[in-house]
């Protein structure tokens, strides 16, 4: 069974959003999503510092089976990547949603990431994506 936290937003891209401050989110990837790539083996962050776009490819995770890009969520800076990931990226098949949180994301004000954060998927629409 694929877990899907109550307390995330999703993305139909597979990637969670779970808010961390007033105007910071933290992003990673989806129980299903780790489970469709298989073993992963490598995992491409994306730098510090940087402006991205919604919708923007901004990361890679690379499998035995296949290689995978990450979309930015929202718009926003992206303020922290998880370094572990570098040398562990098999984190993402064993703890997606704590130990293998990709970026965090910062936004310029905090009604606007209000906004953002309710465009996305609840945890039962996310199901419905997946047909879950």
């Amino acid at each position: 069974m694929t877990r899907t936290p109550d307390d995330l937003r999703y993305t139909d891209e597979h990637e969670w959003v779970r808010r961390v401050g007033p105007t910071t989110v933290r992003v990673g990837i989806t129980d299903y999503a780790q489970s469709q790539l298989g073993d992963v083996v490598f995992v491409q962050l994306p730098e510090l510092d940087t402006d991205v776009t919604s919708g923007d490819s901004i990361a890679e995770v690379e499998s035995t089976k296949s290689v995978s890009d990450i979309y930015a969520p929202l718009t926003g800076k992206i303020v922290a990547v998880n370094e572990d990931l570098v040398t562990s990226p098999e984190t993402l098949n064993t703890d997606p949603y704590e130990g293998a949180w990709l970026f965090d994301l910062a936004f310029a004000d905090e009604a606007g990431l209000d906004a953002a954060l309710a465009e996305l998927l609840d945890a039962a629409g996310y199901q419905g994506v997946i047909g879950g």
